[in-house]
């Protein structure tokens, strides 16, 4: 039984006047306590980040950039092909870019959590997880590397023993391997069974895959996507119920062993 989570959220994910979802970033801002939030290359643009910033301090929210591929396209979830090192030097391009943003505000960097297609590569791929966890180490050997409990990721980070936190999605199915799995199209889940599967998961540490079977689940954080509709609905009904059932929700930074 767990007796405090994070909440944290992909934040700031726009392009100048275009916007995804049906919530907006204030309303979600209110009830999250980390924000990932996009650093221009899957979504995001520097007026944007100044934005969204300035916003998570207004919250008291833990500030963490979500880098992700270089395809506002295809919104970072699709695989673009290119060497470990390329990969990771645009990783910190995007981060070094979030810092200044919340440095400018008196914030620092809580967390990196990287976006979407690149997030399940790094999850498989050793190579590229090595380099950024070094890359990581030597900038910013304080600030938690968001991922999935058992990933490569993970292993990566704990070996190196940098600080780790792990994600469970409460907007996305799990298959038994305990990998998520991902959608173009989640559609309006129902806020009432995602409250129902996130407060399982944080009593029992179990959860139902999509072959109809439970998986022991480990983690400190709870995901959920701006983009997924009814956002608001989903993060309310999930917080509520969470906190009857005296769970509090606090920031990563709080998490951290």
């Amino acid at each position: 039984m767990k007796t405090a989570v994070d909440i944290n959220c992909d934040m700031g994910e726009a392009f100048g006047r275009w916007r995804i979802g049906d919530a907006s970033d204030a309303d979600l801002m209110a009830e999250i306590s980390s924000a990932n939030i996009a650093t221009g290359f899957h979504a995001g643009d520097p007026n944007l980040i100044d934005e969204t910033v300035r916003l998570a301090c207004s919250h008291g929210v833990g500030i963490g950039a979500h880098p992700g591929y270089n395809d506002l396209q295809g919104f970072g979830r699709r695989k673009i092909l290119g060497t470990a090192s390329e990969l990771v030097n645009d990783i910190v391009y995007q981060v070094g870019a979030l810092r200044e943003f919340a440095r400018r505000h008196g914030a620092s960097l809580q967390h990196v959590k990287p976006h979407g297609a690149l997030y399940m590569e790094m999850a498989g791929n050793p190579e590229l997880a090595r380099l950024f966890v070094d890359y990581m180490r030597k900038t910013a050997p304080n600030a938690a590397i968001f991922c999935m409990g058992g990933s490569v990721t993970d292993q990566v980070a704990r070996e190196a023993g940098h600080p780790v936190i792990r994600e469970f999605y409460a907007d996305r199915d799990y298959d038994d391997s305990g990998s998520i799995v991902f959608v173009r199209d989640a559609g309006r889940p129902d806020p009432a069974a995602i409250a129902k599967k996130v407060l399982r998961a944080c009593t029992e540490g179990r959860v139902r895959t999509v072959a109809g079977n439970d998986i022991d689940i480990a983690f400190e954080s709870i995901c959920f996507h701006s983009d997924t509709l009814g956002a608001h609905d989903i993060v309310k009904t999930m917080r509520k119920a969470l906190i009857e059932a005296g769970i509090r929700i606090v920031p990563a930074s709080e998490l951290i062993a």
